[in-house]
């Protein structure tokens, strides 16, 4: 009987610890759904501080639909560990953001009704081999009909995994479109053609102007005026004519006061100067712009007389002046390749190249008290050109025979951060006698003087306003609606990301990049390098070997083959010379056992590797099996010697 309870006792507590284990786990999944502990060196899976910042700003419920198509993902490592660090940032924002963010992951099956939604919500595919498509993208809404979409998880912005994510919420969570205030002399709106022009149907507004209508509610600002406008959350400034001291001041209290500025300056621009259908240049161009003294007093040098001029960047152009050479490298044009970017800006992150034509250069002023981050700049092969000599109209060829570098790299773009002092000690005065109906604003009065920033500023210069002009950026076919445009360069994609960036908030500024999650395997290159320093020579002895024994094996053959046909046997095809003959079956036992050595020397490049390959494998499947062995035949030994200890007591 006694044995009988002991055995009931034992699958009771049995029962009982399974029924625990299932409460615990139940438990803690409620309970502590949102607590983690991220041990990666770049704390991948922790929220930053703005993003946070933003999530606790939401009003209105936001809802986020995750397109994955999991199922046809599964041949595709990369992208389900980049999916599943997705799902994971996701999931996070959710549980941080207090029910303000409704999460739906949708895995849209091929003809399907949620492949249907995915394709009509603008999200984009990627083809497989097998002719099927994946979908890897985020869609949000907002209760006000308002619509952001991500349209594929590219692996190129993995690093801006976190910024994307926030700023497409951040985004939905505003009520309006943000408005991006303009001051500009460029014909953005109507084409190099002009007002007239355009009315005609001769002319077209150009493509960024296009694209900026799409994404921001625009307010031009005539370029004279005392006060920007409330309501302007970005100022982009684009090669404006002379602005007087009135406007000047206007923009020096708009960044004291928080606003954030986009500003073009370019010491020749050549989009001013197109010519229109009547042959001549848009009325009142500008063909020099400059901000001084705003940009001395963000930090910034920038002259105006000097035109950059660069042989690796510079552009193939059409010349027609030699008929057996039809193009030619014009230095004052440049296509700016990726490698001249700052990888760590977002606004450049994904930038591949941009075009750009005869751009000046900027520096940081002596004395600064702002952070001055060169964006994209020129290669060291660069020279630096009088602005006079530019606009005397020097061929391409011209430009190569008399190009002499520098050796010095210009910078192009910059962004400028950190606090500022107001450029003026007070107010200007309003000119006497001046016609108010001139300004845009004559009804405002200017802001009080603001004589520093409130908080640090934020501005990008460019040194270049031909990046806007279309022939430098897209192929375009068709007019009017059936207009089709075809981007060669990222000019639009650049301001686009500028003006995105600057417009967003600084909690959504200050997120910057995360590392990727294909960290590299340094413990592998290092073994990898080792290894190559370790059998290089080898390999390169024994290659040399087998070119000198291939070719003294050829020449041996050549001759053979010629005494054969001079000599009596001849007819018997055989080398005249016996010695020859065994010369050069010693040189192939030589060749073949030299070839043999170098296939031995490859895969020792790789012995170590799959040496460590092996290790971590072990580690990965039997490390644990093991521990939980030996822990388990501890417990039982020390079970032992107390039943032993005990029974002893017994005797």
């Amino acid at each position: 009987m006694t044995n009988i309870n002991r055995s009931a006792i034992r699958i009771a507590t049995l029962v009982l610890l399974a029924v625990l284990f299932l409460a615990v786990n139940l438990f803690s999944n409620i309970v502590f759904r949102s607590a983690q502990i991220d041990l990666t060196q770049a704390r991948l899976f922790t929220l930053s501080q703005g993003t946070e910042n933003v999530l606790a700003k939401i009003d209105e419920p936001i809802t986020l639909k995750f397109f994955y198509s999991e199922s046809l993902a599964t041949d595709f490592p990369q992208v389900r560990a980049y999916a599943n660090r997705v799902r994971d940032l996701l999931q996070e924002i959710r549980d941080r953001s207090h029910g303000k963010i409704v999460l739906e992951v949708v895995d849209p099956e091929p003809f399907s009704e949620q492949e249907d939604l995915a394709m009509s919500l603008g999200l984009k595919g990627a083809r497989t081999t097998e002719g099927e498509v994946i979908y890897f993208g985020l869609v949000g809404t907002n209760l006000v009909d308002g619509i952001e979409a991500i349209p594929y998880f590219t692996d190129e912005r993995q690093q801006y995994l976190e910024y994307d994510v926030t700023r497409l919420i951040q985004n939905l969570s505003r009520p309006k479109k943000p408005v991006l205030g303009i001051v500009t002399n460029i014909p953005m709106d109507t084409g190099s053609g002009g007002l007239m022009a355009a009315m005609r149907g001769q002319s077209q507004p150009f493509a960024i102007y296009q694209e900026l209508q799409n994404r921001f509610e625009i307010n031009f600002l005539e370029q004279k005026f005392v006060k920007v406008p409330a309501g302007v959350d970005v100022l982009m400034i684009a090669h404006p004519k002379k602005l007087d001291e009135q406007t000047l001041y206007a923009i020096d209290q708009f960044v004291m006061r928080g606003g954030r500025v986009l500003a073009f300056v370019d010491p020749h621009s050549e989009v001013s100067l197109t010519a229109g259908p009547d042959g001549q240049p848009v009325q009142g161009y500008t063909e020099s712009s400059d901000l001084a003294p705003l940009l001395k007093d963000w930090g910034v040098d920038f002259d105006a007389r000097h035109v950059v001029g660069d042989r690796d960047l510079a552009m193939r152009v059409q010349t027609g002046l030699d008929a057996r050479r039809q193009t030619s490298d014009y230095v004052l044009w440049l296509s700016v390749p990726k490698g001249n970017f700052d990888p760590d800006d977002i606004v450049t992150s994904s930038i591949d190249h941009l075009n750009l034509g005869t751009a000046g250069a900027l520096k940081q002023a002596p004395g600064a008290t702002t952070k001055f981050t060169p964006l994209f700049w020129s290669s060291k092969d660069a020279e630096d050109y009088d602005l006079d000599y530019v606009k005397s109209g020097p061929t391409p060829d011209e430009l190569l025979n008399g190009f002499k570098p520098s050796g010095e790299s210009y910078v192009f773009a910059a962004r400028v951060s950190g606090p500022l002092k107001s450029a003026f000690s007070a107010a200007p005065v309003p000119p006497q006698n001046e016609d108010a109906t001139k300004r845009s604003d004559a009804m405002d009065k200017p802001d009080d003087f603001l004589g520093q920033t409130k908080a640090d500023a934020n501005i990008i210069v460019v040194a270049d306003s031909d990046l806007f002009d279309d022939r430098f950026w897209v192929q375009a076919s068709g007019y009017g609606n059936d207009r089709t445009l075809e981007p060669i360069a990222d000019n639009g994609k650049f301001v686009l990301s500028a003006i995105d960036n600057l417009m967003g908030s600084d909690d959504l500024i200050s997120l910057r990049a995360r590392e990727r999650v294909d960290r590299p395997f340094v413990v592998v290159e290092n073994l990898r390098r080792e290894a190559e320093r370790k059998f290089l020579a080898e390999q390169q002895r024994l290659t040399a070997k087998i070119t000198e024994t291939e070719q003294r094996l050829a020449a041996l053959q050549t001759e053979g083959a010629a005494e054969a046909q001079s000599g009596p046997e001849s007819a018997g095809g055989q080398a005249a010379d016996p010695h020859a003959q065994e010369e050069i079956a010693q040189f192939r036992a030589e060749l073949l056992q030299s070839r043999k050595a170098l296939r031995d020397v490859q895969r020792n490049l790789r012995r170590d590797i799959d040496g460590l390959a092996t290790e971590i494998r072990f580690v990965n499947v039997m490390a644990m099996p093991i521990l939980v062995a030996l822990a388990a035949l501890g417990i039982a030994v020390l079970r032992h010697r107390r039943r032993k200890a005990r029974a002893a007591k017994g005797i």
